[in-house]
């Protein structure tokens, strides 16, 4: 893999690894709140309850920190889970838009651009050295 891809890759291990660290405190946080929950979620995607949104976000979590650990080893079936786990957080992190919009705003860009690092620099391609792209080119 060329430098500049394994930075690429570096980045969006690290960015998957702390999402899916941020959204298990997310799920804590959900299980143990006891206090009044704000008025305008009872009409949000999953409901009033948040012991829902904890066992969401529990999910997310381990599914997020799951391919950051397997995307440092190199696989193809990792770098798609990736860009899978990606599109879950950026997509996931849409439905408390509503209630913190630039934490959810900065989840969406940073999918996106894991999303874009895994799809430009983990395929194949990228881990050819330059002897090997030019001899697959003739």
């Amino acid at each position: 893999m060329n430098d500049r891809g394994h930075g690429w890759i570096l980045f969006s291990a690290i960015v998957l690894g702390v999402a899916g660290i941020m959204r298990i405190f997310d799920a804590i946080w959900a299980f143990r709140y006891h206090g009044a929950v704000p008025e305008n979620l009872q009409a949000a995607l999953f409901g009033h309850s948040l012991k829902t949104y904890g066992w969401v976000y529990l999910i997310v979590g381990i599914v997020l920190i799951l391919c950051a650990l397997a995307l440092m080893s190199g696989s193809q079936l990792a770098r798609w889970l990736g860009i899978v786990a990606a599109a879950i957080a950026a997509i996931s992190a849409v439905w408390w838009m509503p209630y913190y919009p630039l934490w959810s705003i900065t989840y969406v860009g940073l999918g996106v651009a894991v999303i874009y690092a895994l799809a430009a620099y983990g395929g194949r391609g990228a881990s050819l050295t330059p002897e090997q792209a030019r001899a697959l080119a003739e």
